[in-house]
């Protein structure tokens, strides 16, 4: 598969805080990302990816937050999250239809693994958007194999961006979506913490970068209403800062802010959603006051995570679409 920059590798380095080693989720501590992919050449372009706080596969669930921009969506799990205020499963995203079975062989997973043989009742966290367009949705193609290849093989390295995973058939503002990820280091009362976003983007709107807009040329638009059908951005923010679950909440909704930086038009038909996660479990929570920094962050961090979902991905010849890449000749990237 071709091989496209990201948006700061062609000087576009959104906000004033410096990204972490990777610029990528993963920088925070205690997570890790898995991808499991799925293709049949024009029919199916779909898949699953899982974002994993190590603590909860000890069952120690970490500590959450939950904003809903636009509710039109199937996010499972989400009034128990808001309830307790925690996460105690793998956050994992996939494709509308496939979401049931997603959180059904997730359930499977984790009570196959030690320590959990006498779980009675565990809430599976499972969010997605519709890749309908470049996938046959209805034969809801994710088996309970994908998942666990996924869980299985979630590591801390960069995870992979663009047409991969969640992301393989997605569509974001007139162009080719998918997976993106950044990351941002903070000063927080006193010392560096983390703050990472990944991105499943499908959603509509005109796109932005840097301010200004950039529409699809008439040329790879097949249809004039491909950036205005809505439907969805998933949005997962992990941090290793000492927050509580309400303070991660505040964070979750600055996550949100990062979509209208690229375009988003808030379509009814879409289902926005932000999860945010800290890795850090027990510590006494910072001061509201302290927090100006991770909320600047959390804005910019899903920006670039989504420029990123969008630079990266490449043109998919789709179910009943073909969804065109972003040109990245005007930054000075590679011709298609």
């Amino acid at each position: 598969m071709l091989s496209r920059p990201r948006a700061r590798e062609l000087g576009i380095e959104p906000g004033q805080f410096p990204p972490g080693p990777a610029n990528a989720i993963t920088d925070v501590s205690g997570v890790r990302v898995g991808h499991t992919t799925v293709r049949d050449p024009t029919m199916i372009n779909t898949g699953v990816t899982a974002i994993i706080a190590d603590p909860v596969l000890e069952r120690r669930p970490v500590p959450a937050g939950l904003v809903v921009g636009n509710g039109y969506g199937k996010l499972i799990g989400a009034t128990q999250l808001v309830e307790l205020g925690e996460i105690e499963t793998p956050v994992l995203l996939t494709a509308t239809l496939s979401a049931f079975g997603v959180a059904d062989a997730l359930v499977s997973w984790l009570l196959e693994r030690p320590g959990f043989e006498s779980v009675t009742s565990i809430n599976p966290v499972v969010g997605e958007t519709n890749d309908g367009p470049l996938s046959d949705i209805r034969r809801r193609p994710i088996t309970a194999e994908h998942v666990r290849a996924a869980l299985d093989g979630a590591d801390t390295d960069p995870p992979a961006e663009g047409c991969v995973g969640a992301g393989t058939g997605t569509s974001a503002l007139g162009y080719k979506g998918g997976i993106g990820t950044a990351s941002r280091v903070v000063q927080l009362d006193g010392r560096p913490v983390t703050l990472g976003a990944l991105v499943q983007s499908n959603f509509s709107g005109t796109l932005r970068v840097q301010g200004q807009p950039v529409p699809p040329p008439e040329l790879i638009t097949d249809d004039p209403e491909v950036a205005d059908d809505g439907n969805s951005c998933m949005i997962i923010l992990a941090t290793d800062a000492p927050v509580d679950a309400r303070q991660l909440t505040r964070i979750a909704r600055r996550g949100l802010y990062g979509m209208e930086r690229v375009g988003a038009n808030w379509h009814g038909n879409s289902g926005d959603y932000a999860i945010a996660f800290s890795t850090t479990i027990g510590a006494l929570p910072v001061p509201d006051s302290t927090l100006h920094g991770l909320f600047l962050a959390a804005v910019e961090v899903v920006e670039e995570a989504l420029l990123n979902s969008l630079f990266t991905a490449t043109t998919t010849v789709g179910f009943t679409r073909t969804q065109h890449a972003l040109p990245l000749t005007r930054w000075g990237g590679p011709a298609d």
